[in-house]
């Protein structure tokens, strides 16, 4: 390990978060970092192509006010409940920063879910307690109950296990504990789940972020955002503001704009990805594979006779690349599967087919 007598002692103790792989192989079907199968809604295209000019030597304007105008126009919200940010993970570390540290009292989220959420209470000294899954992998809200914590985050539908919980289910912990607040993270949420953004305007403990990267197939211009009573998102930008008063670019801003503007466009990739994943959980069901119930544009998926690791070495053998997780054991033998466009996900079957007959 390389490391330097100027670290801080912060930075000796982190563990850094490992993005899923990005690899240059020509003809590989990439199935394992959620990305949409689908290309940006033309609209977005000539949005970025109009934005190219003159005008990048001036810089933007540091609230992002039009984003989230727009965005608080399409959710039913004001502009001053929205903050903007350049991707969900960005917003996520100014909301640990600004939200979640409630020393001594512990930020509560699953064992098994979004693993930089251990990684930003490592970088901000935030104490936590990662709260077991169900044996089914569904989060159970009563765990969530009890006095004590400081916070809440879980995503909704929790990664990689794809459940979603209802929003009633939020609602429950909301009243519950009115005192603690509540960070749902909705990245995936376009797929099938209930968003809680219609709980902002009776919950002021409840902050919901979402992401432009998988249902609007922006993983490329880094957009995030999240939601909130005003009180909440002041204190966001009171964050940021110390870090970074321009976070997002201008072609980041148009084309996230017209991006949530063309819903039409939405609508059929977001409905293309759920069919294909119906299909292929069916397709997988006739292998033998156990998948949970998925909510997401991925699926979470076992075989019983054969080890998660082997699989996966065997579909990149294949040309097919998926995700695994090697910690905690119980999930060991699970692939985290994206869903792809068709011709993806023929290749997918056709190298699953491949493997298991290959006994």
């Amino acid at each position: 390990m390389v490391s330097s007598p100027f670290w801080s002692p912060v930075v000796h103790g982190l563990v850094p978060y490992v993005p899923g792989e990005q690899p240059q192989v020509a003809g590989l079907v990439k199935l394992n970092t959620n990305e949409n199968p689908y290309p940006p809604s033309p609209r977005v295209l000539a949005a970025l192509r109009g934005e190219v000019g003159e005008a990048l030597r001036l810089y933007p304007e540091p609230t992002g006010r039009t984003l989230r105008e727009t965005i608080a126009g399409h959710h039913g919200l004001a502009p001053d409940q929205v903050f903007v940010g350049n991707s969900s993970d960005e917003v996520l570390a100014h909301v640990f920063m600004a939200l979640l540290n409630h020393a001594p009292r512990p930020l509560l989220f699953p064992d098994i879910t979004y693993a930089f959420y251990p990684v930003y209470c490592g970088l901000y000294g935030i104490p936590y307690r990662a709260v077991p899954l169900a044996d089914d992998l569904s989060l159970r809200i009563d765990d969530y109950l009890h006095a004590g914590a400081g916070a809440v985050i879980f995503p909704n539908p929790n990664a990689p296990t794809g459940r979603a919980l209802p929003r009633t289910e939020i609602e429950r912990l909301l009243m519950a504990r009115p005192d603690t607040l509540v960070v749902i993270d909705e990245a995936y949420v376009d797929f099938g789940a209930d968003s809680a953004v219609p709980l902002i305007a009776q919950h002021p403990n409840l902050l919901v972020v979402h992401t432009m990267s998988k249902s609007r197939s922006l993983a490329g211009l880094r957009v995030g955002f999240a939601m909130g009573q005003a009180p909440l998102i002041e204190g966001l930008r009171r964050v940021k503001d110390s870090f970074n008063s321009y976070p997002l670019d201008r072609l980041a801003t148009a084309g996230a704009i017209a991006a949530i503007e063309d819903v039409a466009y939405f609508e059929h990739t977001r409905d293309a990805v759920v069919a294909t994943r119906e299909w292929l959980v069916a397709a997988l069901h006739t292998m033998g594979f156990e998948t949970l119930p998925s909510q997401a544009n991925f699926v979470f998926t076992r075989h019983p006779q054969r080890r998660g690791e082997a699989l996966a070495a065997a579909l990149r053998q294949q040309g097919v690349l998926v995700r695994r997780f090697a910690q905690p054991e119980r999930i060991a033998d699970y692939l985290r599967i994206s869903v792809g466009d068709e011709a993806q996900t023929d290749r997918l079957l056709e190298a699953l087919r491949n493997i298991l007959a290959d006994d």
